[in-house]
């Protein structure tokens, strides 16, 4: 018996965190895989399945992202055309400075948009709800379905444009809503599931379908301009086709791994790629991507294969790095930023892909909380205050600086739900109880 008990001691220390304090461990037996756009890829990997080099930074190297940028609104789900998000002001103190009243008793969209002091989203019944963060209060709740859609579940995709609220959803209506009037403008019904985000070009609303049809319709009364069918794949995933644009072409990737440059002037292919390793679209090979990204005269695309960086005039490929990324690269100033599938932080050099630096961002955590190292999930990240900031799922922050090291971890004032956007130097979201969040 005497020697029993220290060994059971023993054994239970080496199964307890050191960290008991911070709590950043907490989801460690409740990781979700239900999010994990790469899950049904996962055991059918052949080849190299997780990227797992840690490179350490050069001292002497000079970083420097992009200059700070102060936006006043958020009128697109990946705020710009190109998808690629900016360094955002934010001061990072993680005060709450504002907590809103439940906006609604249902699901609500993941992404939401913000224009002079209004919060635009939707939920599962096809409500879009505009809410004032000046009076604390829902300004209007629309519905635009009948009786006979009731029952089904809406995906809304929206965008706005001069106080016109583009929608798309998988019923297979589109209809543009004019959120100062409170009125329909126009609606139309192509019966067909729509199944991407939304861009504007000029006079033109470009989106596309389930069925990997591109559409340029006609933003005063949503009519078809032109259609362009692409390959259709009969399996269908967690992937959804996604589009960007700049001033000359709208590049789209379809479900099938094909990304095309259409001519904004004229609607007409310029030229098309398939990223899609496997040819054989069975349920054990399909194409998976992050949202493409614009910059400068590249695109970047990270699939279930591979890292491209593709010239955007020509649909060249630079070069292909074989890492799988969590989430959609960061592009500011020469750099790429990412998070590989297995929460490796990599900073890389745009124009060769050589990598700056790789660290496990598990054993970050744990070197700086001098605890042991546990499982961490990923939501999202972010270039802000000339920093890193990384989102975890249990609603914890790394500050991280640009050289890759840790400077703080703080966690949210409240469990966030929704994908976050910084607005005028703060942080929103939406929390478990579909209220917004300001914090600053």
């Amino acid at each position: 018996m005497k020697l029993i008990l220290p060994f059971l001691i023993i054994i239970f220390l080496n199964n307890c965190s050191f960290d008991n304090k911070s709590g950043i461990w907490q989801n460690e037996k409740t990781i979700s895989k239900k999010d994990n756009k790469f899950r049904e890829f996962k055991t059918l990997r052949s080849i190299n399945d997780s990227y797992n080099e840690t490179v350490v930074f050069n001292k002497n190297f000079d970083l420097k992202v992009d200059d700070k940028i102060n936006n006043s609104f958020w009128r697109d789900i990946y705020f710009n055309d190109g998808n690629n998000f900016k360094n955002f002001n934010f001061s990072n103190y993680n005060k709450k400075t504002f907590l809103g009243k439940k906006i609604s008793r249902y699901e609500i969209n993941k992404h939401f948009l913000y224009e002079e002091d209004y919060i635009i989203t939707s939920d599962v019944k096809g409500n879009v709800i505009i809410f004032s963060i000046k009076e604390n209060k829902i300004l209007k709740k629309f519905n635009f379905y009948k009786k006979k859609y009731k029952k089904i579940q809406k995906n809304l995709n929206f965008i706005l444009e001069k106080k016109i609220l583009y929608i798309t959803d998988n019923i297979g209506f589109i209809y543009a809503f004019d959120i100062k009037n409170e009125n329909i403008l126009w609606a139309k019904n192509y019966k067909i599931p729509f199944r991407s985000n939304i861009k504007i070009y000029k006079e033109m609303i470009i989106t596309s379908t389930q069925n990997n049809n591109l559409l340029f319709f006609n933003k005063k009364t949503g009519a078809i301009l032109r259609l362009i069918p692409t390959e259709e794949t009969v399996v269908k995933n967690q992937f959804i086709n996604n589009l960007a644009i700049d001033a000359n072409f709208s590049f789209y990737l379809n479900t099938y791994g094909s990304l095309y440059a259409v001519d904004n002037s004229n609607m007409k292919i310029t030229w098309f790629l398939n990223l899609n390793k496997s040819l054989d679209l069975n349920a054990s090979n399909l194409f998976l991507s992050n949202q493409v990204v614009i910059n400068d005269n590249k695109l970047f695309v990270s699939t279930n294969n591979f890292l491209y960086v593709i010239n955007k005039n020509d649909g060249r490929i630079i070069y292909k790095k074989n890492i799988i990324l969590a989430s959609k690269p960061l592009v500011s100033n020469n750099y790429i930023l990412s998070i590989t599938k297995n929460n490796f932080l990599i900073l890389m050099n745009v124009d060769d892909g050589k990598i700056i630096y790789s660290y496990e961002i598990a054993k970050k955590i744990a070197d700086y909380l001098q605890s042991k190292k546990k499982k961490i999930d990923f939501k999202n990240i972010f270039f802000a205050n000339d920093r890193i900031l990384i989102f975890l799922k249990n609603s914890y922050i790394l500050s991280i600086r640009i050289n890759g090291e840790i400077e703080k971890i703080s966690k949210l004032s409240s469990k966030i739900y929704s994908n976050p956007i910084f607005v005028k130097g703060s942080l929103l979201f939406f929390d478990k109880k579909n209220r917004l969040v300001i914090s600053n």
